[in-house]
């Protein structure tokens, strides 16, 4: 049998990411000849002509689409039903984390009791109770889904405020 196509069959399925114990059990080897395996799979994931790619989180190892195509794939996605609201209040919190929720209802409204609900039950978020509100952050099924980490979010927000702030300058 095949180690890097049973791997990659591996990742595939799986829903989460894999450690590296994990892979050395799937493929019955030990630890540093999973490691020559995944170098072996991220390099046949580098070349063009593939549409995802290895990626190595905290977590371990997923296989995820290559950022030049996930924006066309993107409504294909079991996520890609998310509203503008709640859309707006991910990146809030995402911004903000962690956040109190009575903050992001003075900005957009009651309607934010309905998205964070929707949030929490898909996974992007966790809520705790915190005084007479709740105070919300990301999961790290918020970065999976969208492929980056909180902070690399929040600066790409930022960098894109100051280009707009710029652009209405001129």
């Amino acid at each position: 049998m095949d180690k890097k196509a049973l791997l990659e069959a591996a990742m595939f399925v799986s829903d989460k990411p894999l450690s590296m114990d994990k892979i050395s059990a799937i493929l019955g080897i030990v630890n540093e000849e999973a490691k020559e395996v995944l170098e072996e799979l991220r390099q046949d994931l580098q070349k063009n002509d593939r549409g995802y790619e290895l990626s190595e989180g905290p977590e371990g190892f997923e296989l995820r689409v290559k950022l030049e195509y996930r924006e066309r794939v993107v409504k294909l996605a079991p996520l890609s039903d998310l509203s503008d609201g709640m859309m707006r209040t991910l990146a809030l919190i995402s911004a903000k984390q962690p956040v109190k929720q009575s903050l992001i209802v003075r900005y957009q409204g009651n309607k934010v009791y309905d998205y964070v609900a929707t949030l929490e039950e898909r996974g992007l978020i966790k809520t705790e109770k915190y005084q007479r509100t709740k105070l919300i952050t990301t999961t790290p099924n918020f970065e999976r889904y969208f492929g980056k980490s909180a902070e690399e979010l929040k600066q790409m927000l930022s960098k894109k405020i100051e280009e707009t702030k710029q652009e209405v300058k001129q």
